[in-house]
């Protein structure tokens, strides 16, 4: 019999990634543990918070700061060129204005990735993130780069962007790893399908340098919607189990009312509930 991996699978989507949090802060509250967890972009980003087992961090922050043109703002893009700053973000943020739990994550046995997109080749790239030091960070702050409103990071002689451009939902790179009871956050609901982005002509001209990922951006929704649909195949054979928001959450992308965080957050503790025996009974048999 092949061993029991569990593992979390979480998808990006800018401040959608609320749902996500009030899903994994009623986890860890209730105790579910898994071997490893998987985020792309703001799944990353937020989702880092449970292997530190930091509940409420990601909804404080984001509610205290997500107003503040530290964080996020068009000055920052005009003058960083990134619209989320790195410096506030991802040292500021968790070293000095609501602390990183750096040593529970590191002593944390559970397993912790992040996905970017290689913009040379156009194609995912995963990356373990062990101590989330300032290299994990940078890896981690390139998951969640989006493009147009992110500068290419450069880190360990790569140039990457969002993870979310090549793997939205990195659920066949965990079963590669030999993942086998999943349980798969996503923030849109079954019945979301992607379009095909409407900013691609200006992909292409801010983006010419990396003809490959351009094409990646141009096949994109074509990935997601079949991922999302492989994904819910495999839950309707209750081969993993699936939580996602039961209609689009509305939310902006770049939300900064603290209201509509909290109500986000709100629906993913709910959704969370709800399936919080059915996650239990799946991850223990």
């Amino acid at each position: 019999m092949s061993e029991c991996k569990k593992g979390l699978i979480l998808e990006g989507g800018a401040m959608r990634g609320l749902f996500t949090a009030g899903v994994i802060d009623v986890f860890l509250e209730n105790g579910i543990q898994f071997d490893g967890a998987v985020g792309t972009s703001a799944g990353a980003t937020f989702g880092c918070n449970f292997k530190s087992r930091q509940p409420g961090r990601v909804l404080r922050y984001n509610k205290k700061y997500a107003g503040d043109s530290r964080y996020c703002s068009i000055s920052s893009l005009i003058k960083t060129g990134n619209l989320y700053n790195a410096d506030f973000c991802y040292r500021r943020l968790p070293d000095e204005l609501d602390q990183f739990d750096y040593e529970t994550y590191r002593k944390n046995p559970l397993e912790f990735y992040c996905v970017v997109t290689d913009v040379v080749t156009g194609k995912p790239m995963y990356k373990k993130l062990d101590t989330c030091d300032q290299t994990d960070l940078t890896w981690m702050r390139a998951s969640a780069s989006m493009p147009l409103v992110s500068k290419v990071v450069e880190v360990d002689g790569y140039k990457l962007l969002d993870g979310g451009i090549t793997d939205s939902i990195p659920l066949a790179y965990f079963e590669e790893l030999g993942y086998n009871k999943n349980v798969v956050v996503l923030t849109q609901p079954r019945k979301y399908e992607k379009q095909r982005s409407g900013a691609l002509w200006l992909m292409k001209l801010l983006l010419k340098k990396y003809p490959e990922v351009v094409k990646a951006m141009e096949k994109r929704h074509e990935v997601y919607n079949l991922q999302k649909k492989e994904v819910f195949e495999k839950a309707d054979r209750e081969d993993l189990i699936v939580i996602c928001p039961e209609k689009p959450l509305g939310i902006s992308r770049t939300e900064k009312n603290p209201d509509e965080l909290q109500r986000c957050y709100d629906l993913g503790r709910r959704a969370a509930l709800t399936n919080l025996e059915r996650v239990r009974s799946f991850l223990k048999n």
